[in-house]
């Protein structure tokens, strides 16, 4: 039942009074804690526009303690504040560079860009860009390399680019000499600093916070606001009744009366509100399809935590687009941080599917099999789960983050020239090996079985160190076989799932799915670690535009050293691994499930490939030949 309209304005009323009383408190006792510290360059608390409190001061001047200087951001470009003169509207600023580039291009002082000063109240000192306008390069000019820093070059030959907005100043008559090293006159300009200045007049929280100071009270702005509003906060309430005068004998006698009695209420309405909460969000659980559904199916204390939504909101920046690491058709994963500082991935899935209402139940079902599987399986090669949450406004899942993308961005993605190069033979041996190593646990270690249906590329997951973690269970099936089944070879009914090129033929024709299935798809995998081709490739042939197929083909005609890719080809010492991981990805990928072997006799051999492949490295070595990893 809601609360009354009356009891719901009092407590708002009454909790607006106290918000913004503590929030004047919290200002100054923010100011007056910092005074005791110490951040150049100021040695007590910063004056108003500046404040080290979120909320308090002016938005554009609030500053963080770095070791050694203050830090004030301008348009999300951290400066050290180098200098501040009181009763003046300039400052002396210096980018701040927190830890050295990874190219060499530039000094560390110069930023990869210009430096926009542009809807800020912020401009740069004519007098400072009048020393870039009177720059310039010896003849001939000392540039860099141009195709690889492109923005260096440009600097040597328009050191006025470096601040933008110097374009408007007036170009000054004078000449100064030449500079041999524009770079590096241009990297202590920076160090030494240059000045902005800002314009008091033009800008409404001066002219606010003057009258605010006359009344006594602190200058801030509503950090929750998008325009970021100006707030005077008094730190003392002045708000006194007409019929209390100051001569009154009984004035202290009633506001104390007062005073307890509107504690007293605030403190029954909080507690009415935290009790009317918790049985709100005890019933809705209570109510939720989906947690009634986990909760029949294993029991809550071993189910993985469960978080809110306003959490998992919070963790992702309100699942902003920026954080997206992975899109797929039934959800979005987000980078996330926990409260605990813990770093995972959040997986949004949709909980109204654009199709139709089979979408949407297969996307709850997804979710809870997902929870289901990932909470009775625990193995260094398969993602963890950390919690869930099943909210109206969404169905979320939280895993580990691997941060080195996937097997699929490592061999066929937009930046693969770049980092194909580190899948050297071994690496890929060791990725097939660990990939397997999960699919035997989950056929073998696990009662009853799981069949994973959806072992591609794209969710085996690369850690820094290479090691993999395969993921992403929502089509995961467990293998409970009917108690009247007088099969022994193991199966259950049901329509084919799985992503195109790695969906196994027979379970596509027969609609019996078994651990095979898993291996069919494996073998797709190792073929693409032997060929570095995708899966499924329209631009190939007809009957080649599946990788099974083309490969397949290719080795029954002798003629494998076709399709192996060529980053391989350089190895001598692998070749034989090559052909014996072929060899095993041909019998995985047979078109009959029975010809294929177990999960279990694809690791054996895979080992015995990578002993075999160490033994002959060692050989060499003997020989003089450099060991390069294996």
């Amino acid at each position: 039942m809601p609360p009354r309209p009356l009891t719901t304005v009092s407590f708002t009323l009454s909790s607006l009074l106290c918000v913004l009383i503590a929030c004047a408190h919290t200002c100054t006792s923010k100011l007056e804690n910092f005074s005791r510290s110490y951040c150049s360059p100021f040695t007590s608390s910063p004056p108003f526009p500046f404040s080290f409190s979120s909320g308090c001061g002016h938005p554009s001047f609030q500053l963080k303690c770095d070791s050694s200087h203050s830090l004030i951001s301008i348009n999300n470009v951290s400066f050290s504040l180098l200098q501040f003169e009181p009763n003046s509207s300039s400052l002396r600023l210096s980018p701040h560079v927190s830890s050295p580039r990874s190219n060499n291009c530039s000094p560390l002082s110069i930023p990869v860009r210009s430096i926009n000063l542009s809807d800020s109240p912020f401009r740069v000192s004519d007098s400072y860009c009048s020393r870039l306008y009177v720059l310039r390069s010896c003849s001939p000019p000392n540039l860099p390399n141009c195709s690889q820093c492109p923005w260096e070059c440009k600097l040597v030959k328009n050191p006025l680019q470096l601040l933008n907005g110097c374009g408007s100043t007036r170009r000054p008559s004078s000449q100064q000499g030449c500079q041999a090293d524009v770079l590096e006159y241009l990297d202590n300009f920076l160090k030494l600093g240059f000045q902005v200045e800002y314009d008091e007049s033009q800008d409404s929280y001066f002219t606010n916070c003057r009258e605010c100071k006359s009344k006594k009270g602190v200058c801030g702005f509503n950090s929750s606001d998008p325009d970021k509003r100006f707030i005077c906060f008094m730190s003392k309430a002045t708000l006194s009744p007409l019929w209390i005068h100051d001569d009154g004998s009984n004035r202290i006698a009633i506001l104390w009366s007062i005073f307890t009695i509107t504690c007293l209420l605030l403190v029954l309405l909080v507690v009415a509100a935290i009790f009317r909460s918790r049985r709100l969000r005890q019933l809705a659980s209570e109510e939720d399809p989906t947690t009634l559904f986990l909760h029949r199916h294993r029991s809550a204390s071993l189910l993985p935590p469960v978080f809110t939504y306003e959490e998992l909101q919070i963790s992702t920046n309100f699942f902003d687009p920026k954080r997206k690491i992975g899109d797929g058709g039934f959800g979005c994963v987000y980078l996330g941080q926990l409260s605990d500082h813990r770093i995972v991935a959040v997986k949004y899935l949709h909980k109204h599917h654009h199709q139709a209402t089979a979408g949407k139940a297969f996307s709850t079902k997804s979710f809870c099999n997902e929870i289901l599987i990932l909470s009775s399986i625990n193995h260094p090669n398969l993602v963890k789960l950390h919690g869930y949450c099943s909210d109206p406004r969404g169905l979320l899942l939280v895993y580990d983050y691997v941060p080195n993308g996937t097997l699929f961005d490592h061999l066929h993605g937009p930046k693969n020239l770049h980092i194909k190069g580190s899948l050297t033979w071994q690496v890929r041996l060791d990725i097939a090996l660990q990939t397997a190593l999960a699919i035997e646990y989950l056929h073998f270690s696990v009662k009853p079985a799981i069949v994973h249906r959806d072992i591609t590329s794209s969710n085996i997951f690369i850690e820094k160190d290479m090691r993999v973690k395969v993921g992403d269970f929502g089509l995961s099936r467990l293998l409970v076989l009917p108690e009247t089944t007088s099969t022994s070879s193991g199966y259950v009914w049901t329509g084919p799932q799985g992503t195109p090129g790695y969906l196994d033929p027979d379970y596509h024709r027969s609609f019996r799915l078994t651990e095979k299935s898993d291996v069919y798809s494996f073998g797709v995998v190792l073929l693409e670690l032997v060929s570095g081709l995708k899966a499924v490739d329209q631009s190939r042939d007809k009957r080649e535009m599946a990788l099974a197929d083309l490969v397949v083909s290719k080795i029954q005609m002798g003629q494998l050293c076709q399709v192996v890719d060529s980053v391989l080809v350089v190895d001598g010492e692998a070749f034989d691994g090559v052909n014996a991981v072929a060899e095993l990805a041909f019998r995985c990928v047979a078109a009959d499930k029975d010809d294929r072997p177990d999960s279990r006799e694809v690791v054996e051999e895979l080992k015995r490939i990578r002993v075999h492949m160490r033994g002959i490295r060692g050989l060499n070595n003997s020989n003089g030949v450099a060991d390069v990893g294996l």
